[in-house]
């Protein structure tokens, strides 16, 4: 597997996906955000969490709006496989690759701690390898990350199954109280509708080693280097 991150002045997540892209095999390049060009036989970009340009105006807009964006979006359309990660998930609705918004969270406080997910969807690249329906242990970091959409876009989103990841508590329930920012229906990730699309914003590439917390993030690369 052939992976590109995209690196933002801000971005602070980019060296953990690179190294979570190569601790399972994929070769990896770094591509600064001014670059218009990522090889066109790349398999996964990622555009990782942080705080691009300072998060000024508004989280991920300014990003968007980048030379490397404009390549990202093009070879999305082609089918390329994409990752965001917090930062990049909201990158990822500001470029109208992802629908929906993110917006501050409810108690408009910073959060940093492990939460639990829900695996809802496991017919596509990103969570093959990840059992339906069960809960992972992965740790967010954000200010904005209150998923939003009007009640007919949360409809089409969950008619065609784009729903990736909710949150919930250790029993695996949806609950008030287990979702972290007030993100509606508890989303905490979404697939564009050809699925080969993820935003998401827990840090999968935080969680690949059971030292640190976690390794239910590593599954996800894996399920993706099986997959190329």
């Amino acid at each position: 597997m052939k992976s590109a991150v995209i690196v933002f002045p801000g971005s602070n997540c980019d060296r953990d996906a690179a190294d979570a892209l190569t601790k399972v095999g994929s070769k990896v390049e770094k591509i600064w955000y001014q670059e218009n060009s990522i090889a066109a036989d790349t398999d996964l970009i990622i555009i990782p969490g942080g705080f691009s340009y300072g998060d000024y105006l508004r989280s991920g807009a300014m990003a968007a709006i980048s030379p490397a964006m404009q390549e990202v979006k093009k070879l999305a359309k082609k089918g390329v496989h994409v990752l965001g990660i917090c930062n990049g998930f909201q990158i990822l609705t500001e470029c109208g690759l992802l629908d929906g918004v993110l917006l501050r969270n409810k108690k408009v406080k910073f959060i940093c701690k492990d939460v639990y997910l829900k695996i809802e969807n496991t017919t596509n690249k990103f969570n093959k390898l990840y059992q339906e329906n069960k809960a992972i242990k992965i740790p967010i970091a954000h200010m904005d990350g209150n998923y939003f959409a009007e009640s007919n876009l949360i409809k089409s989103i969950q008619d065609n199954d784009q729903i990736a990841f909710r949150y919930v508590n250790s029993n695996n329930q949806a609950t008030e109280d287990s979702n972290p920012n007030g993100s509606i229906s508890n989303i905490a990730g979404i697939f564009n509708k050809e699925k080969n699309i993820l935003g998401m914003m827990p840090h999968p590439e935080r969680a690949i080693d059971a030292n640190t917390g976690s390794e239910d993030g590593l599954l996800m690369f894996k399920s993706l280097i099986n997959s190329f």
